[in-house]
């Protein structure tokens, strides 16, 4: 029986390869942020002091959306039953501009929680509808630094309302001037985002960046020196990215039932 060289060489290949892991590993690693929205939100606009503040640290806002403080009314943010909800809405008393909300765990000093490797996770029901693009990401400290070296980005899911099965995982390394020193990407197939609770995760390893739905590896990439630093937390619902607004449903809605990080143990 004859066999094709080629099927045969693939089929070595994908022996050889390293397999993809099931679900996380996380022995030898401890609970080192906890958020499980049981009570109120510690939070403010920018620091200092608070567990999150309301917006990224570096320059506010981004995409369609302003990132609202959490002492507007109505405040882009509640708590209900261990339950966070991010509400994007059209403002009718600003010309109908949208406002939404984002989470980050430090401040405009670079002061809160941020973590080198470690796996860090959120269970999350993303809103349905054109224009939304909730995110759940990660950003390395080195862009407080002066003089400021490469940072990098460690996106563990974006999602975009045109594609509501489609999640996007994405490693950028950006230069000291914001611009792109290097990105890899992945886009799987995840369903059910929209319309129930699900988890994302990454495991930062000095090896590998693993990433994670619901439990089941989707995709990993080799970890870049920059993700090797303290990296902190941020989770929004943001509009557009490039597509279009005028579909989208308002209001829209990001719930959220916890973010957890852990960290390696060392004895």
């Amino acid at each position: 029986m004859r066999i094709n060289i080629l099927v045969l060489l693939t089929i070595v290949l994908f022996a050889l390869a390293e397999p993809l892991l099931s679900a996380p590993d996380l022995t030898g690693y401890t609970l080192a942020f906890d958020e499980e929205f049981n009570g109120p939100l510690n939070i403010s606009a920018n620091g200092p002091g608070t567990k999150w503040i309301a917006h990224t640290p570096y320059g506010g806002d981004f995409g369609d959306a302003w990132f609202t403080d959490p002492t507007y009314v109505p405040s882009p943010f509640s708590v209900r039953n261990g339950t966070l909800t991010i509400t994007a809405w059209k403002d009718p008393t600003r010309n109908n501009h949208w406002r939404s909300g984002l989470l980050c765990s430090v401040d405009t000093k670079g002061h809160g929680f941020a973590q080198a490797l470690g796996y860090f996770e959120a269970k999350m029901q993303l809103p349905a509808g054109p224009g939304v693009w909730p995110g759940f990401w990660l950003l390395g400290l080195g862009r407080f630094q002066t003089p400021k070296p490469k940072f990098v980005e460690v996106d563990i899911l974006e999602e975009y309302g045109k594609d509501p099965l489609i999640a996007h995982q994405v490693v950028h390394v950006w230069n000291p001037d914001g611009s792109e020193y290097s990105a890899v990407q992945n886009k799987s197939t995840c369903q059910g985002m929209t319309t129930g609770f699900h988890t994302y995760g990454a495991l930062l390893k000095p090896d590998y960046i693993h990433f994670y739905y619901d439990g089941a590896e989707l995709w990993k990439t080799s970890t870049p020196p920059e993700a090797k630093e303290p990296l902190f937390v941020m989770v929004n619902l943001a509009l557009g990215s490039g597509w279009p607004i005028d579909q989208t449903p308002n209001p829209s809605r990001l719930y959220v039932k916890y973010i957890r990080v852990y960290a390696p143990f060392h004895k």
